[in-house]
């Protein structure tokens, strides 16, 4: 499981000309389900991704979490983390797993976060979505379990 994190002051989700989802400071996770993957990279990254300080306290130090900052959180699904660009100029998204797959282990994801106290809003998985990042700082981190 891949996550990127983006430390953002907002952030939204559109599908089809509506909102969807809508979050002033806080975190989007761009997640990726990998073949492989099950609930126990889903609770770890959960974790790291509640209590990850990467927010800044009065001081400027990075030393605060979005749980600290009183935070919220879209998980947006992209399968797109696991591209193989190494060969040729079309990407392979071999490694990413199957829709059927990935969307329950997104689901569980989310749900773990809201149960470390994150507010959790999600995008809408295997849509076209419109992701719109205020990326802070800019601050964006790689997890992978």
């Amino acid at each position: 499981m891949r996550v990127l994190l983006q430390r953002v002051s907002k952030a939204s989700v559109t599908v089809e000309g509506r909102v969807i989802a809508q979050i002033e400071k806080g975190l989007v996770v761009l997640l990726g389900v990998g073949h492989g993957d099950g609930e126990e990279q889903a609770r770890f990254l959960a974790e790291k991704t509640a209590n990850l300080r990467i927010f800044e306290d009065e001081q400027g130090k990075t030393n605060l979490s979005v749980l600290d900052v009183k935070g919220e959180a879209i998980v947006v699904s992209q399968f797109t983390l696991y591209a193989d660009a190494r060969k040729g100029r079309r990407p392979s998204f071999t490694d990413a797993a199957l829709p059927e797959v990935a969307e329950p282990l997104v689901n569980r994801f989310a749900e773990a976060l809201r149960g470390y106290g994150v507010p959790t809003q999600t995008g809408q998985f295997g849509a076209h979505m419109l992701v719109e990042i205020h990326n802070d700082g800019p601050v964006t981190i790689w997890l992978e379990k």
